[in-house]
């Protein structure tokens, strides 16, 4: 298993054991839908996704506020010679992907595809 996934692993299950104790991430629920590492192995780059998006600011800055737990807790439930640093960023995957799927359906989009099948050009 690939190291970011049990980082990824192992935050969740922090967090689903509720073991971080701050009112902004326990009011939200939370999906760690990736861990990035450097090659080095020594600097997490954790995606955090608070449902729906909402507060999505608010909840990393919950995460920064208690990233010294989180990377202790982290570092004892996985086995490295080393705990890689953390720092946690918004996953804007999904709006990033309905910003796609807006531009796909828009007028001019449509017009265009209309005469690529129409074989009109």
């Amino acid at each position: 298993m690939r190291v970011g996934e049990l980082v990824r692993h192992a935050l969740a299950d922090l967090l689903m054991r509720g073991e971080v104790h701050d009112p902004v991430i326990e009011g939200h629920l939370i999906t760690i839908p990736e861990v990035r590492m450097t090659a080095d192995l020594r600097l997490a780059t954790i995606y955090v996704m608070p449902l729906a998006g909402r507060d999505a600011d608010e909840v990393i800055a919950a995460f920064e506020r208690n990233k010294k737990f989180i990377r202790g807790e982290i570092a004892h439930s996985i086995n490295l010679k080393f705990a890689p640093d953390i720092r946690f960023l918004p996953d804007e995957r999904f709006a990033e992907a309905e910003r796609i799927d807006k531009l796909l359906r828009s007028p001019a989009v449509k017009r265009d595809l209309t005469k690529e099948e129409s074989g009109d050009e």
